[in-house]
């Protein structure tokens, strides 16, 4: 699936657009507001549910996912 298929939520964050999760491989695919995308493989679901619900998702991505999953940009 390519991004311009996937169901992107919004996200609250002054650097951070909207993300998409998919489940079933436990990919987060983050989208920047500067353009860039990045893939985080291994992501558990509890993480995704926390980024879409925090204050500012652009300090629980800090704080909870990146340094910790593996990411790649697409």
């Amino acid at each position: 699936m390519t991004t311009k298929e996937m169901k992107f939520r919004p996200l609250t964050s002054s650097n951070l657009e909207a993300c998409h999760y998919d489940e079933g491989s436990q990919t987060l695919t983050v989208k920047f507001r500067n353009g860039s995308s990045y893939n985080y493989g291994g992501v558990v679901k509890d993480h995704y549910e926390g980024l879409i619900n925090a204050k500012s998702a652009g300090k629980y991505l800090n704080a909870t996912i990146r340094g910790r999953y593996k990411h790649k940009k697409t």
